[in-house]
């Protein structure tokens, strides 16, 4: 970040002036020396702002913060009062985790609590909402589980926030709810409703009706942000319960109860929708946007919602996907389009916020990526976070009516001072000529010649890597390591010539992608000869073994997080449109690399929380029991209580620390 009197210059360039927040950033020094020890821990220290929400007043902020011992508290802060930060609840370490929380009003907070529970390949990931006063008094649970009467339990998600915005209940909310049948013990009286619905909530005194009937096949409903469900996605099941490869959009117009078809998706087995996908309702233009499929490429488009289905493009990018809509105030009026190029970009339909998100970029050399991410609830006060690929990234409160723009919080207090590697975006060839894209990450000074190197492939697969901060990419980079992320065949938002049948069952042209990068890292003279080695975390980790195997030559050690390791336990593991993305034929034994094992010859270290309610621990263990019996080196590090995402600063230090030991070792170093 750049110094504050810097800041308060650039900002008043673009007629743009500063407020002191309470607790601004730090300046990122360059060239601090850190320990490996201390540079583990701070690398692995979760996010000192893990989410934050500005109150429908814009003069109060709350934030989810880690705690020094384990779990999470949560902070309010008055902004136009003391300015102090105020712990209201605190969460104790374990397997719960508090993931955001959002006003629903001035003195309300709604908060979202996610668990795994269950055990081994039993495990279900699980959220409920919770709601409390904002000096943390009366919490209580928001989502209905259900009473003693009802028949079965509702895992999984326990709801989502439909609409913040019912006209005259300001305490009102529209939250989605799975019910289920009910019956009464000793009569005959039944409750048959069951499937997805919508209610509308009172924050304050928890009075709920119903205002959409619950079907058995719906998944998704999409309101206009004044309180009216106007479109509503449908799922068709077999007569197995199984969901079929296709949704069903309807719409309503407004005023009436009725549905009329809008869209029909169809799901490949390669996970592709093909169809009109709604994102956000507008209700003041009384159209529906989404994405649909431009030669090849996702596009936004809108429809109306008159009866007459007039279809217009909206937004449309030359070799990216357009995949989501910018939305702000309570009423989330859609006010721009996103798309990951070589960047994050963001075109904003409206000109104020187009012009002043140009200006936020100039008067932000160091932090160019700058989102909206949200709004009081007349949206003249913003809440922005901006950051860079060295830079985790500053909360901001931009007041429109004064211009004063107002530093908040550091996403990652703890890496203050130390300097980053500068990512840069290259492309590469494939062995059949392709040019791949991805991000090659230097050293802090570092020239890039004859260095020790890792070819880091993201999970998903149906994901991608983009640029910005990246605080496993960023440890290594600072202990001295080239990093190349490839956007590998297989990767999603390139189009669905590129995303192919995906990473699983087009493995070959995936893998094949991940190993040329490390292939092109020595041919550039960039890695030294025998100083390569291959780290990734869930799919990732699948293509550091699965890489591995393929080219056992290439690498000098593979490190894998929470991988996938067996694509026939995979399917077990999984529903049937899980199994159709996976398919069937050669490639579930070819291209699974625990079926493979006696091919690895280099050293190999994984990681695995026993709560993965992602992919099974059963699928490291067996890893490692295969490569055992092949005679080869492993090691395999569990953590008792821990999720997919190794949600923990003890656990993600390990895997630093242990990764960087274990590479240095099988690389000589």
């Amino acid at each position: 970040m750049i110094s504050y009197k810097a800041f308060r210059t650039a900002l008043a360039f673009v007629g743009v002036t500063t407020a002191g927040g309470f607790a601004g950033g730090s300046a990122m020094a360059q060239g601090t020396a850190v320990d490996p020890a201390s540079l583990a821990a701070r690398f692995g220290a979760l996010e000192s702002v893990r989410q934050l929400s500005l109150s429908p007043s814009g003069d109060k902020i709350a934030y989810i913060a880690p705690r020094p011992q384990g779990g999470a508290v949560i902070m309010v802060v008055d902004l136009a009062g003391d300015g102090q930060p105020k712990a209201i609840l605190a969460q104790r370490a374990g397997t719960q985790n508090l993931r955001w929380c959002a006003w629903p009003t001035e003195t309300r907070l709604i908060c979202s609590n996610y668990t795994v529970v269950g055990t081994g390949s039993d495990n279900v990931a699980m959220s409920r909402l919770i709601v409390l006063n904002a000096d943390g008094s009366n919490p209580r649970q928001l989502t209905a589980d259900g009473g003693s009467n009802t028949i079965g339990a509702v895992l999984g998600g326990g709801g989502d926030i439909v609409d913040w915005n019912v006209p005259g209940k300001p305490d009102s909310i529209l939250l989605s709810r799975y019910y289920l049948p009910e019956v009464t013990i000793g009569s005959n009286a039944k409750r048959e409703v069951n499937g997805f619905g919508v209610e509308e909530v009172d924050t304050r005194t928890l009075l709920r009706h119903n205002v959409e009937r619950p079907a058995f096949e719906a998944v998704q409903y999409l309101s206009d942000g004044s309180g009216n469900v106007r479109v509503m996605g449908v799922q068709p099941r077999d007569p197995d319960g199984e969901q079929r490869g296709h949704l069903n959009y309807s719409y309503r117009a407004p005023g009436s109860r009725e549905w009329h078809s809008l869209s029909r998706v169809r799901l490949d087995d390669t996970g592709m929708g093909e169809g009109f996908e709604p994102l956000a309702v507008d209700a003041t233009k009384n159209v529906v946007y989404g994405v649909d499929s431009l030669n090849g490429f996702k596009a936004l488009y809108s429809i109306s919602l008159d009866g007459e289905g007039t279809r217009t493009l909206v937004l449309a990018k030359d070799g990216v996907d357009v995949d989501d809509v910018v939305q702000i105030g309570r009423d989330r009026r859609v006010v721009g389009a996103t798309y990951a190029g070589e960047r994050r970009e963001y075109a904003f339909f409206d000109p104020e916020l187009k012009s002043l998100g140009a200006g936020l970029s100039r008067a932000l050399p160091g932090q160019p990526l700058v989102g909206f991410i949200g709004a009081s609830a007349d949206a003249n006060k913003l809440l922005l976070l901006a950051s860079s690929d060295v830079d985790p990234g500053t909360f901001y409160r931009f007041d429109k009516t004064t211009k004063a723009l107002a530093p908040l919080l550091p996403v990652r207090n703890e890496l203050s001072g130390i300097a980053m590697g500068q990512m840069r975006a290259i492309t590469f060839p494939a062995a059949d000529g392709t040019m791949i894209p991805g991000y090659l990450t230097l050293p802090p000074g570092s020239e890039g010649r004859n260095l020790p190197a890792i070819v880091m492939p993201h999970g998903g697969p149906a994901s991608r890597d983009e640029w910005g901060f990246d605080w496993l990419v960023q440890y290594f980079a600072v202990r001295g390591y080239a990093v190349l992320q490839p956007n590998y065949r297989g990767s999603a938002g390139l189009g669905s010539e590129w995303y192919r049948q995906n990473g699983f069952q087009s493995w070959r042209t995936a893998i094949g992608d991940v190993d040329d990068a490390g292939r092109w890292l020595l041919k550039q003279g960039i890695a030294a000869p025998g100083k390569l080695a291959i780290v990734g975390w869930s799919y990732g980790g699948y293509a550091a073994l699965q890489g591995a195997a393929l080219d056992p030559d290439l690498y000098k050690a593979a490190v894998a997080v929470a991988p996938v390791t067996d694509l026939a336990r995979l399917k077990n593991d999984v529903g049937q449109l899980g199994r159709d993305f996976i398919g069937s034929g050669p490639h579930i034994s070819e291209g699974s690399p625990a079926q493979n094992a006696e091919r690895i010859k280099i050293p190999v270290l994984l990681f695995h929380g026993d709560h993965d309610a992602n992919v099974d621990i059963a699928q490291s263990r067996v890893m490692r029991d295969k490569l055992k019996a092949a005679g080869k080196d492993v090691t395999l590090v569990e953590f008792p209580g821990l999720d997919h995402q190794l949600f923990d600063a003890s656990a993600r230090t390990r895997v630093l620390a242990d990764s960087d030991a274990f590479i240095r070792k099988a690389l000589g170093l």
